[in-house]
């Protein structure tokens, strides 16, 4: 296996060049979620992503509520799915997560070091919201898809239990609202072209 160097993390990224490592930890969990994004993602199984939780920040016109995002915090564990995307794959999966190089979208790349059920440990991207602000509540139905996709791929049920107790409000339209999402790409687009 051969490993890429980022010198700004000092981290070396696992796996073949033409192959990414990413570590979900919200809905793209979801098996459905994953496929229609990614036209070949390999599920390298659960892992655990070491002082981090998950919150929810800002809104998401697609689902009516927070957005999902890893926040910083000791002694936690944030789990998630450990997937190996192409390149093409990796670039799709920005476009839907609004990642981009310049950084102007909705999340960025984070690189972070996420540990399997074996103990091995792997360097994989995630993505994390830019701007939090306040902490927002996720709608029943997003929370629910995560809910699922975490049981789908074996995550451990102690922490399926802790999303299952977390806050959610019902969605006040019928989610996901795909129109939605290209509002808010369009929005996005947009503003990145203004000038003031």
């Amino acid at each position: 296996m051969s490993a890429s160097a980022d010198f700004s993390t000092g981290l070396a990224f696992d796996g073949r060049p033409d192959r990414h490592y990413v570590f979900a930890y919200g809905a793209n969990m979801h098996p459905a979620q994953i496929a229609e994004r990614c036209s070949r993602p390999v599920v390298l199984g659960p892992a655990r992503l070491p002082g981090h939780v998950l919150g929810f920040f800002g809104h998401s016109h697609v689902w009516d509520g927070g957005h999902a995002t890893a926040v910083p915090v000791p002694g936690q564990d944030l789990w998630g799915v450990l997937y190996e995307l192409s390149y093409m794959d990796a670039q799709r999966l920005d476009a839907w997560q609004d990642a981009r190089l310049d950084g102007a979208g909705s999340y960025f790349h984070y690189p972070a070091r996420v540990f399997c059920s074996d103990g091995g440990g792997h360097v994989a991207l995630l993505y994390k919201k830019d701007v939090l602000g306040p902490p927002t509540t996720p709608s029943r139905e997003y929370l629910a898809r995560i809910i699922e996709g975490a049981a789908a791929r074996g995550l451990p049920e102690a922490y399926v239990a802790v999303l299952r107790n977390m806050a959610a409000k019902p969605a006040g339209y019928a989610v996901p609202d795909r129109g939605g999402a290209l509002r808010e790409l369009n929005i996005v687009t947009s503003c990145a072209q203004c000038d003031g």
